[in-house]
C-alpha cells in the first residue's frame, strides 16, 4: 500500500491491505526485526507465539513468515517506519504527529477493523493522551482501537499479569464480521 518510492526507505513494509481483521501497530522495528527484514523477530519475543496460542493463526509463524498474515485477517505496520531501535532511542519526533497521521491515513483507507497497538506507548502516541490496556473509546473511521501489552522481552516483567489482553481482543475478533482480505 502507498506509493513505492517512499514504501524503499521504509525499515518494514507496512503489510495493510482491505479487508483485514486486525492490524497489529508497534512504535518502530526493534534492531533484530530491521536486521533480519521480519517483524517481531527477536528470539524471545511473545508476538508470533501468542498469535498462534490465542487462536490467531492455525500454526506459529516465523517472523519471516509475516507475509503469510493476510490469510487469516492480520496486518502489520508501526508509526515510526523509517527508524528501528528501542523507544527510548528513537530520534525526537520519529513518533509524532506525522507519524501518527501517516498511519491514521493509512487506516482510514484500508479500514480494518481492529487497530490493535502492540504496546502502551505506541497507543499512547497516537492517542495523545494516558490510556490502558483493552478497547478504546475512539475510533479511526470506523475502526476501532485496542492496546495490548508489549510482547517484547523488554517489557517481560508486564507480561504475565496482562496476556490476558490478547485473549480477549482474539475473543473479540471473532464475534466481528469475518476477514476478506481483498487485494
Amino acid at each position: 500500500m502507498g506509493d513505492p518510492a517512499s514504501d524503499r526507505s521504509h525499515v518494514l513494509p507496512d503489510l495493510i491491505k482491505p479487508g483485514l481483521r486486525i492490524v497489529f501497530c508497534g512504535t518502530a522495528a526493534g534492531n533484530v526485526s530491521a536486521a533480519r527484514g521480519a517483524y517481531y523477530a527477536h528470539p524471545q519475543n511473545r508476538f508470533w507465539s501468542t498469535l498462534h496460542a490465542f487462536g490467531l493463526t492455525p500454526r506459529q509463524l516465523k517472523p519471516e513468515d509475516y507475509s503469510e498474515l493476510p490469510r487469516w485477517g492480520l496486518g502489520l505496520t508501526d508509526i515510526a517506519k523509517h527508524v528501528s531501535g528501542m523507544d527510548r532511542k528513537l530520534p525526537s519526533g520519529a513518533l509524532g504527529r506525522e507519524a501518527c497521521a501517516a498511519l491514521e491515513a493509512k487506516i482510514i483507507a484500508t479500514e480494518p477493523e481492529w487497530l490493535a497497538f502492540t504496546s502502551l506507548n505506541a497507543g499512547r502516541h497516537c492517542l495523545g493522551r494516558a490510556a490502558g490496556f483493552g478497547e478504546q473509546p475512539e475510533r479511526i473511521g470506523q475502526t476501532r482501537l485496542w492496546l495490548l501489552p508489549s510482547p517484547s522481552p523488554t517489557a517481560g516483567w508486564n507480561w504475565e499479569r496482562n496476556q490476558h489482553w490478547w485473549r480477549m481482543l482474539a475473543e473479540e475478533a471473532r464475534c466481528t464480521r469475518p476477514a476478506v482480505a481483498r487485494s
